[in-house]
């Protein structure tokens, strides 16, 4: 007997735009719920700012006077993140490096003391759970830390997570779903007929679908075909980050320190990470100088004993920027065509809660309650 060959009808197919963590992960899900979904992207799955972040998991130390929504949408993808990591790690067999360390930011300097008492101050009235660190409590937890360091904020439910092998980790798990890779594959177009999302122009094919994600990272807001009412505004914010190379059995550093003018990300195979310049520059691709003099001067001051060691590796990566600096997710003003972009400085933090969110709402259409806040109307109505 001949097998019957079933394809999924136009309408149900789903194509995602984009291979960073982002859309693996919404894949992931939609995947698993048994759609077809096809995720095109234009290098390599997981390159691009996927594997340029530093992987923090900082809702806490992240924490803005004025993002109170932002920072609520954190705390939620957070929480979510020790079963996600379960999930991923049992599904792919791949370890992603997932530390539960927390974060210290610290003070240097006379002014830094008042700027991270102010912090602390706006932390513990919108009931974050950090506590204040004395300079001997600080020791006692990194005590290679520069010894005029005057206290510090202690986040103990930020963490950190391997971003490049969550990725990795993602791509597995997809593909094991019956989610598609296209690699090489650059969008050319999204294809709109009539109000409504009919699929992708890719290397001269169309490739039909119902559903198009728009998960392209700062690339986001240059694919042609949108309407000028459904074109995400988001931007490359540039970042420039090193890595040097502790030793595995005794490590300069243990947790994940912020510090004026730097972060500094202890990894559990002897890399040190060194982040990261923020430079409106466009697309600009090169190191310089000044990035790296900056970065290295800022890690010297708060952790002396990164002057002895070896640098590793130094790349750039491109923050997707929004307006506001807040992720655009959900449906627009084009049928058929959903965001999951804009995440600037916390697309891993976010990884989470945005494959829930946007995922249900492709395979439910209900908006949930969490999305409202991140819709990319909100910049309609700003320009209106």
């Amino acid at each position: 007997m001949t097998p019957v060959s079933r394809v999924s009808p136009v309408h149900d197919r789903i194509a995602i735009v984009g291979g960073g963590i982002i859309g693996l992960a919404v894949g992931w899900r939609l995947a698993q719920a048994g759609r077809s979904v096809d995720l095109f992207e234009k290098e390599r799955v997981g390159q691009g700012a996927t594997r340029a972040a530093g992987g923090m998991l900082a809702a806490s130390a992240e924490a803005e006077p004025g993002e109170h929504a932002l920072t609520a949408l954190n705390r939620q993808s957070q929480a979510l993140w020790p079963d996600f990591a379960r999930e991923l790690v049992a599904t792919s067999g791949i370890d992603i490096g997932m530390r539960q360390d927390g974060i210290l930011n610290v003070a240097l300097t006379g002014d830094d003391l008042r700027r991270l008492r102010a912090e602390f101050g706006h932390q513990q009235r919108h009931g974050l759970p950090t506590r204040w660190l004395s300079a001997a409590e600080l020791r006692e937890r990194e005590p290679c830390l520069n010894p005029g360091a005057s206290g510090a904020i202690h986040s103990p439910g930020d963490h950190q997570v391997e971003n490049r092998l969550a990725a990795e980790a993602l791509r597995v798990a997809f593909t094991q779903a019956g989610g598609r890779i296209h690699e090489g594959a650059a969008v050319e177009r999204v294809l709109v007929e009539n109000g409504a999302v009919r699929g992708l122009h890719v290397a001269g094919t169309e490739h039909e679908a119902g559903t198009v994600l728009l998960a392209a990272g700062a690339w986001s807001g240059g694919i042609e075909g949108l309407p000028e009412a459904a074109r995400p505004p988001v931007r490359p914010v540039k970042g420039q980050m090193l890595s040097v190379r502790m030793a595995t059995e005794e490590p300069l550093l243990r947790h994940v320190v912020w510090a004026p003018g730097v972060y500094l990300i202890p990894r559990l195979d002897g890399r040190l990470l060194v982040g990261a310049t923020v430079e409106e520059r466009g697309f600009d691709t090169r190191i310089t100088a000044g990035g790296l003099l900056s970065l290295l001067h800022s890690a010297w001051r708060a952790l002396p004993g990164i002057e002895e060691l070896p640098v590793e590796e130094t790349w750039v990566g491109f923050r997707p920027g929004s307006r506001d600096d807040a992720p655009i997710l959900g449906p627009g003003p084009v049928r058929g065509l959903v965001y999951a972009t804009g995440h600037h400085r916390n697309g891993i933090l976010l990884t989470p809660i945005t494959a829930d969110l946007v995922s249900r709402f492709i395979l439910t259409g209900v908006v949930e309650p969490a999305l409202r806040s991140f819709g990319v109307g909100r910049f309609v109505r700003r320009a209106a």
